[in-house]
Parts: C-alpha cells; structure tokens; sequence
C-alpha cells in the first residue's frame, strides 16, 4: 500500500493544529506543549481542548475516513479544515493555499471548492428535490436554467432521475440522503467532507449508500473526508483512516495496518469488535515469489519450473504476466516428450482467480471444499501469487493464536 500512496498527489495537508475553547488559551497551549492531558489543562485552565497538535495529509482522490468516540474531537476537526471553526494555532493548506491566512473574502470564495454532508439532512422542505439539489448554485448566482441542468445531472448521477420534482418527505430516508450527496456534489467541489453523513439510516439502507458513495467516489476521484464512529463502515469505505483520542491522532493508516498492527492498547480495542477476515486481505496473505509457465512453454521447461517449484501444477501467463490458466505435471507427463504440445494446449482454463485486495473471508468461501490453489491477481489480471489451503489455514490459525493471546 505504501509504494501506491507514493503516487498519490497530496492535497490536504494539516500541520500541528490545535483548538482551544476558552479564554485563557496562552496557558492551555503551553500545557499541552508540556504534555498535559486534555483533562489536566482544563483543571488548571477551565479551557476545553477540541484537538491538539494534528498533523496529517490526504492525497488527492483519496477517500481518508475519521474514527474516534464521541467527544475524541473528529468533527471539531473537520470543521477548522475549511474553518468553519477557527484554529487557534497551526496550518490547513489545500491545494498549495494556505487557507488559514486567508482573509475572509478569500475565505468565502475558496470554501466553494469544499462541500460538507452532515449527518441531518437539512433539506429545505418547501423547496422540491430539484431546487434542493441546485441550492448552492442558485446562492452563486448561476442563471436558474444553468442550475436545474446541473442539479438534474446530479441527481441521476446518485440515482434519483425521475424525483426532481418530489418533496423531500415524499422521499425515503436514504433518498433524502441522496438529495444532500447531491446538493454537495453539483458545485462540483474539489473535496467533500461527510460527518456521521449515513449515521441516520436504518443499517440496510446505510449499507446500500456505503456502496453507493464508495462507487461515486471511484467514478468521481474526489477527495473525501468522512467521519464515523462505525469501525465497519470504515472497513468498508477507507483508503486509509486515522483514529482520534481525547482530541489527539492515535494512529493513521489503511485499515489493515490499523487493526494487525495496533499503536497502543486504546486501538488494539478499537479494533477488538472488528472481525478480521473482513480486513485482511489476499494480498497480505498470498506467497509470493512463484514462477509461472509460459504459454508457448514446451514439456520439459515445464517439467523443470514445476519439479523447482515443489509444486504439481503452476499457473500459465503470458509473457506479461497476465495470467490464463493452470498446467498440471501429470498432464505434462502423459504427453510424452511432444515437442510441439505448449501449455496452452495443456492448460486448464477454470482456475481460481481472487483480486488482491479481496478480504480472507472471500478466500475461504472461494477455496471452499475444492482445495485447488488460489491465483492472486492485479487489476490487469496480472499474476502476483499464490494462496493454498495451506497457506489460508496458517493465516487463519495466526489470527485464533493472536485472539487468544490477547484474551490471556
């Protein structure tokens, strides 16, 4: 995951930001710059600590998802992002702009490139879900039929095309929900910030806008910030996450790194609920290294990569890796020494194929009673590794061992 977060445009980045609430900051900040807890300073302070010295990027396209319990400071965060709160000390800088110096003209004009999602709706209801949808539009003076096209167009790209003209409390609550993704969508921002955005949904509908939202992101490339205190949804949604205590980041990283390899005791229960077969993934698991038979590969090239593999089949790509079946010795064999037979005509082309960042649990029910080895492949169907039985029960074994030295 690193090597791919190298080649990702960073464009927010947020450096020691600290909020104080209070009247007496000067001596909260030093506090904290000694190391006081957040309970400390306010004993000697009567000064309330939103978050203290923050500091982390998002890449651009980047779905990057807060987790905390409440009060660990997640939304007090997010709203000094576009300084909906105001820092009392630190930098936001998006995009190369340095945005808590900007003045407050600037300020009003740069925040129309950032829209936020809460998690109540705030539809206007006298308005129709059109009007909804184009709102932000009509208050940046675009000409009413400019913002019903655009609002329309928003509106199917969320799945709601033919409701344009429905009130909000004719809508479902996660069509509400739409409205709003709309709403934010349709100003065309560089970056949407979501706080507990599908925490009002009933859990069948807030899975089926977690799967929307995720796809609309892939298709759209914005850069998402989305705040939760749901460690599924966080599974589900996060490219990488960060999880606050007490207004402090207690660990940043994909959600895998986040829940095998905790920071301290606070995440490693954070995490406790989370089964980890949803998290772990092929790719984490695969061995690596394999060789692979070519497809214009003879009986003995064959032979020779199989008998060095210790293996009794291998995996046939094509000189590029792109993989296209599997060849089996006892196959190789009973050809005899035909010089002119290739794996391609001794391949068999029903083979097993997971993605690498499928979770274990996908693996289990792909290797089902059929224990035939697993390829493990990239997005253009390259060959990366190999799963076998084996190999998925020492996984497996690995993590009861892990649970139960934790309950020790």
């Amino acid at each position: 995951m690193d090597h791919i977060r190298e080649h990702i445009r960073e464009q927010i980045k947020i450096e020691n930001l600290t909020k104080i609430f209070g009247h007496n900051e000067k001596r909260a900040l030093e506090l904290l710059r000694h190391g006081k807890s957040r309970d400390e300073v306010f004993q000697a302070t009567r000064c309330n600590i939103g978050f203290a010295d923050v500091s982390f990027s998002v890449g651009r396209g980047e779905l990057f998802v807060i987790m905390g319990l409440s009060g660990s400071g997640k939304s007090t965060l997010i709203r000094a992002v576009n300084r909906l709160i105001e820092p009392t000390c630190g930098r936001v800088t998006v995009g190369g702009t340095d945005v808590t110096a900007l003045p407050r003209r600037q300020l009003l004009l740069w925040r129309r490139k950032v829209a936020m999602v809460f998690q109540h709706f705030a539809l206007y209801p006298h308005f129709t879900v059109l009007e909804n949808a184009g709102y932000a539009l009509r208050l940046a003076g675009l000409p009413p039929a400019g913002c019903n096209a655009r609002a329309a167009e928003v509106l199917e790209l969320v799945g709601l095309k033919g409701y344009e003209h429905h009130y909000p409390d004719q809508l479902s609550g996660g069509m509400r929900q739409r409205v709003g993704i709309a709403r934010a969508l349709a100003a065309d921002p560089e970056i949407i910030i979501m706080d507990e955005a599908l925490s009002a949904l009933d859990p069948l509908i807030r899975r089926e806008m977690q799967r929307e939202l995720r796809a609309l992101q892939q298709k759209l490339g914005k850069t998402m910030i989305f705040i939760t205190h749901d460690l599924d949804e966080a599974i589900y949604l996060a490219d990488r996450a960060m999880i606050m205590k007490d207004g402090r980041i207690a660990q940043i990283g994909t959600m895998e790194e986040i829940l095998s390899h905790p920071a301290d005791g606070f995440v490693r229960k954070f995490g406790d609920a989370a089964d980890k077969s949803k998290i772990v993934t092929a790719g984490a698991i695969m061995k690596k290294g394999y060789d692979s038979i070519y497809l214009t590969d003879g009986p003995q090239t064959m032979l020779r990569k199989i008998r060095q593999s210790g293996l009794s089949s291998l995996f046939v790509t094509n000189k590029q890796g792109v993989i296209y079946g599997i060849v089996w010795a006892r196959k190789i064999r009973a050809c005899g020494n035909d010089h002119g037979t290739t794996a391609q005509a001794l391949m068999e082309v029903e083979i097993k194929t997971v993605p690498l960042d499928a979770p274990v649990r996908e693996v289990v029910a792909l290797m089902g009673e059929n224990s035939l080895p697993i390829a493990v492949v990239d997005e253009e169907r390259r060959f990366c590794g190999v799963i076998t039985a084996g190999s998925l029960l020492a996984a497996l074994a690995g993590e009861c061992v892990e649970s139960k030295e934790r309950v020790q």
